[in-house]
């Protein structure tokens, strides 16, 4: 996966979020109805500081607050990752996961083809949260990227 963290937001209800397991994965920021989802993607080791300060970021940059947030959403291959769990607990928030063919279904703006080679599927953040998010979910934030020299990062 990528080096950084993303996120953005989309519009919709939470029928999908269930679908899920209750654990994380790359980030990206949508609106559930009752609270806005982060679909999370991270390299092995991310601090859940630095998922948790991205999706702040990313909530502030919609003039949200953390208060705002339903939950975050990420690929199954990522939903045991310290930092995602981490990050999920210091918000008080569930984590779901979606495997990634599941993801790849999604169509999104931004696929990525080293995500795809990563993890299965071209996109994490983008397809976990509109898939959290539920039908009729709409992104309504840019992913953010952070890769601090030397340590593994989130998007």
């Amino acid at each position: 996966m990528g080096g950084g963290t993303g996120a953005g937001r989309a519009a919709g209800g939470r029928g999908g979020a269930g679908r899920g397991a209750r654990v994380g994965g790359r980030a990206r920021v949508t609106d559930a109805g009752g609270g806005l989802v982060a679909g999370v993607g991270a390299r092995r080791g991310v601090p859940a500081a630095e998922v948790r300060e991205l999706i702040r970021a990313a909530l502030a940059g919609v003039g949200r607050g953390p208060g705002a947030l339903a939950g975050l959403a990420t690929v199954a291959a990522k939903a045991a990752e310290p930092g995602l769990l981490g990050a999920a607990r210091e918000f008080g928030v569930p984590l779901w996961s979606f495997p990634a063919a599941e993801l790849a279904a999604v169509r999104v703006p931004g696929p990525s083809a080293a995500v795809r080679a990563a993890v299965g599927t071209p996109s994490v953040a983008e397809a976990a949260a509109l898939l959290a998010a539920g039908p009729g979910a709409r992104l309504v934030a840019g992913k953010r990227v952070s890769a601090p020299a030397g340590r593994p990062g989130a998007a």
